[in-house]
């Protein structure tokens, strides 16, 4: 196996050229993937590359570099807009894979149950992916377009995650088998801006209930303008067909749908700060 680590963007990007080869940033997934597999032949680990690890803020926009860890990501000081991301990078794992594992990495390993996807989407996020054509950005819900499967062409490596700036609150909760180090049966993020006792606007992702997140636009539609009270039987009564759970050794589909539901409710409440709540 060859492992190249190269410092900057361009540098990265004509090894990409050169005969491809596997993108290394924590590792977090890929070795695990490999079980007894024997390592790529050419492994191009960009954790080094400059500008792609930190987070910024820049006129109507925050960048998340994509060799971001989930512990940067836990430590930067960053508006409430960002607390359901946070909970999320704090369910990343051990803290030793929250330190190594990048937000990246995350993305463009395209599980169904991966932990950043749903308050990433809640945000509105788009991701930056740079090759040899240039760079283009699109929405994290058109990158990830199934199971392992994400728009990412030959040559080409994310180099950031974008989220526009917004007024807000987030939340973020996950349902497993147990408490800590647990793949999600469902796992809800949510952005929430209500005024003067009613949602202004609700914005409502799901995972592990779909073959890939999926935002709730039809919750979203009947959750604006409705009173905080009414939050739960919205939710009760919300077909949620942008969900299609399956039966695993987690949970049944059934299932999934019925604790989704809870969910929402409670991790809208936990972003608009309720402490007693029905459902």
């Amino acid at each position: 196996m060859t492992l190249h680590r190269p410092e900057t963007l361009d540098a990265a990007l004509a090894l990409l050229s050169q005969g491809g080869g596997v993108i290394l940033a924590g590792g977090t997934d890929i070795y695990p993937g490999l079980r007894d597999a024997p390592p790529p032949a050419r492994m191009i680990d960009v954790s080094a590359v400059s500008g792609m690890r930190g987070i910024t803020h820049a006129g109507d926009h925050w960048r998340i570099g994509a060799a971001t860890t989930w512990t940067d990501l836990v430590r930067a000081d960053l508006p409430p807009l960002f607390e359901g991301l946070k909970l999320a990078a704090r369910e990343v794992g051990s803290v030793q894979i929250q330190n190594t594992g990048t937000v990246a990495g995350n993305l463009c390993n395209a599980s169904p149950a991966a932990d950043g996807v749903p308050p990433l989407m809640a945000l509105d996020a788009e991701v930056e992916l740079t090759g040899p054509q240039g760079v283009r950005r699109m929405a994290l819900a058109d990158f990830i377009q199934g199971i392992r499967k994400v728009d990412l062409r030959a040559g080409e490596l994310m180099t950031a995650i974008y989220v526009p700036d917004a007024s807000g609150r987030a939340a973020f909760r996950k349902l497993g088998a147990r408490r800590y180090l647990v793949i999600s049966i469902a796992m809800v993020g949510v952005v929430v801006q209500a005024e003067a006792g009613r949602i202004v606007r609700a914005r409502v992702a799901v995972g592990s209930c779909s073959p890939v997140a999926r935002r709730l636009a039809g919750l979203e539609a009947a959750l604006t303008g409705a009173a905080i009270e009414d939050v739960a039987g919205i939710v009760a009564q919300a077909a949620l067909s942008e969900l299609s759970p399956i039966d695993d050794v987690r949970a049944s589909a059934g299932y999934r749908m019925d604790a989704v539901r809870t969910l929402v409710t409670r991790t809208i409440m936990d972003a608009l700060e309720v402490t007693h709540v029905a459902g």
